[in-house]
């Protein structure tokens, strides 16, 4: 909500009448400042056109859901190799592709067919096929929702991430976690309502862009934590370099004068949101002080826990090659801390796979070896989304938390320099589960090769998942607007239709 304008000790704030000539502002302002400005004010509230304002709290229909966890594999994770099933691919391994239609690859990737690096084999009662790269998906695979039939608009890296975490494929947009944040609110003031966890090797494609919160209120923007530092917060508290420069109380007192200087700068600038949105990062940069430290403690958890999710025993080093131990450890420690901040009030939690593009590749991007590169990143990732799922399941948290499974798009059905894949942005794979999810499910086919959707012309967009999962918070995406240059922004840009076969 907004909040209500300060008293000043003048009944004119902008000067007293007659003592100089009005500026359009100042002519504005007195205009609006009556009777009718104070209805026409209470009317863009009622309806949420006040960009200003946050509208925390206020849902359209009933919610199944209030939390959301999104997995991001980056460098775009290979839907053939792991959920999607082609057995046209297995039969004709080793022949020249031919898709029937020009293709334009991204590299040079239209080699001979190249079957999945994995065996499939059925799983859970719902019999989905997974392969063995992923197998401990298996024991939750009655949980999940696979949707085979993701579209994206380009097979750049930067711009495919872009529009998987904002809705936009170019920068300036907020992500999802700021949209869902800004719309219902953070459930504990004591930690930030969207919180990121990179992946350790470093950040993906566009940086701290994909959790931005752009024109949106500068709190709703993602909180970065590093888990596995001996500090996952950067400057939470003061630096061991300063020595004992900063004390307690200096620190106090340097707070103190700063609200001081910051009240004095906000009462001339009533109409300017900005310094208070940081104040509020601030204070609650302040109070996470206290809160933090408790919530990133994994000693309080059980070795039952811990081990479910790949962390006892955790080995004293680990080889200088990507590994499946490693990334069981990096990807479960994750996810264990994202459940422990899910159950504190954080209400949106993104957990990264995978790093900006290099090589040896540390990222989803296996041009050159889909085994030798997806394989550890692979297991790690299932082991931890598994034992998360189940964890949340056993709490009963299951139930209102959305997982998200997604990447920036998908990998080619053809091979390239032998045992690689190159990028595929006309077909891919995202899953869901939880927060009123239909478990068990798969909607939208791909075709006999896994290059694009069966049915072309109803291919499932980033638009429909992100309204999906808004609807499922209780929110109408096409309701949760904010007037930016002119224009009434949202999430799913002019597009999306919540996809209800999904919807349990």
């Amino acid at each position: 909500m907004s909040s209500s304008p300060k008293q000043t000790a003048s009944a004119f704030p902008h000067g007293l009448p007659g003592s100089q000539p009005a500026s359009r502002r100042d002519f504005l302002w007195q205009c609006g400042g009556g009777l009718g400005g104070i209805a026409l004010a209470s009317l863009l509230k009622q309806d949420n056109l006040l960009a200003a304002q946050p509208t925390s709290g206020i849902l359209h229909h009933p919610p199944k859901a209030k939390r959301v966890v999104q997995l991001f594999m980056a460098g775009a994770a290979s839907h053939i190799d792991l959920f999607d099933f082609k057995p046209e691919l297995v039969k004709h391994h080793g022949e020249p592709s031919d898709f029937g239609e020009h293709v334009e690859a991204f590299q040079n990737g239209l080699g001979p067919w190249l079957r999945p690096v994995w065996d499939f084999q059925p799983y859970g009662e719902c019999g989905k096929p997974l392969s063995s790269a992923v197998s401990a998906l298996g024991s939750v695979v009655d949980e999940i929702a696979f949707v085979h039939n993701m579209v994206g608009k380009t097979g750049v890296h930067s711009q495919a991430t872009l529009l998987q975490a904002t809705g936009f494929d170019r920068p300036g947009f907020p992500s999802m976690g700021s949209w869902v944040c800004y719309g219902l609110g953070s459930m504990n003031e004591n930690l930030p309502a969207f919180v990121v966890l990179p992946d350790r090797r470093g950040l993906a494609s566009n940086g701290t862009k994909n959790w931005d919160a752009a024109f949106l209120p500068s709190q709703n923007q993602g909180t970065v934590v590093y888990p596995a530092r001996e500090v996952p917060i950067d400057d939470l508290f003061p630096s061991s370099k300063y020595g004992s420069y900063i004390t307690t109380k200096s620190e106090a007192q340097g707070h103190q004068l700063l609200g001081s200087l910051n009240q004095m700068h906000a009462e001339t600038r009533e109409d300017d949101p900005r310094l208070e949105a940081r104040i509020q990062s601030y204070e609650l940069a302040a109070k996470m002080q206290l809160a933090a430290p408790e919530a990133f403690n994994l000693a309080e958890e059980s070795q039952h826990t811990l081990k479910m999710y790949g962390l006892d025993p955790i080995p004293s080093e680990f080889p200088t090659t990507i590994n499946p131990v490693e990334e069981a450890v990096e990807f479960g420690r994750k996810c264990l801390v994202a459940r422990r901040l899910l159950e504190r009030g954080v209400r949106f939690v993104q957990i990264w796979s995978g790093n900006d593009n290099g090589f040896p590749r540390r990222n989803w991007d296996s041009h050159e070896n889909i085994e030798r590169d997806h394989g550890p990143l692979a297991q790690g990732m299932a082991q931890g989304a598994s034992a998360l799922i189940q964890d949340l399941k056993q709490r009963g948290m299951l139930d209102d938390t959305i997982i998200l499974w997604t990447t920036e798009f998908g990998r080619m059905p053809s091979s390239q320099g032998g045992s690689g894949r190159d990028h595929n942005p006309y077909v891919f794979t995202n899953w869901l589960a939880g927060g009123g999810i239909r478990g068990g499910t798969t909607y939208g086919p791909s075709d006999q090769w896994g290059y694009k959707p069966l049915d072309r012309d109803n291919a499932t967009q980033v638009y429909d998942i992100h309204a999906t999962i808004l609807h499922l918070l209780g929110i109408d995406h096409t309701r949760l607007t904010v007037r930016h240059n002119g224009i009434d922004r949202r999430l799913t840009d002019v597009h999306g239709h919540v996809i209800h076969d999904l919807l349990s």
